[in-house]
């Protein structure tokens, strides 16, 4: 699995999972979710870890769950096929960013998105 990493804020935007969820397109559509945090900043964030205990949830629920503007400190989310790891999004101290793919196509959009990512 490769990945890239990058700074959560892009000058006065901050880049929110729910944004990170909408760049993976397609990728990320089928995916199971599981998402863990260091740090609960928000009600919404124990209904995710609760969502995520069993077999986990699919992009829309998790998708629904973090919006509007929602600011994660310390949280992974882990998307899988089936039992595959597919992707895993990190977010360090609301500051950056790491994303690891299997799929080098999904981290190609990023870097696109996202110009000075940087490989991990």
């Amino acid at each position: 699995m490769k990945g890239i990493t990058f700074p959560a804020w892009r000058g006065k935007h901050y880049v929110t999972l729910a944004e990170l969820l909408v760049r993976l397109g397609s990728f990320g559509l089928d995916l199971t979710w599981r998402i863990e945090f260091d740090e609960i900043v928000d009600p919404r964030c124990v209904e995710m870890e609760r969502r995520s205990a069993d077999t986990g949830m699919d992009t829309l629920t998790l998708l629904s769950l973090t919006t509007p503007f929602l600011q994660l400190i310390d949280a992974e989310a882990r998307g899988f096929a089936g039992d595959e790891l597919m992707l895993v999004l990190t977010e360090f101290d609301s500051s950056s960013w790491d994303v690891r793919a299997v799929d080098e196509c999904v981290l190609s959009e990023l870097r696109h998105h996202y110009p000075g990512a940087k490989d991990l």
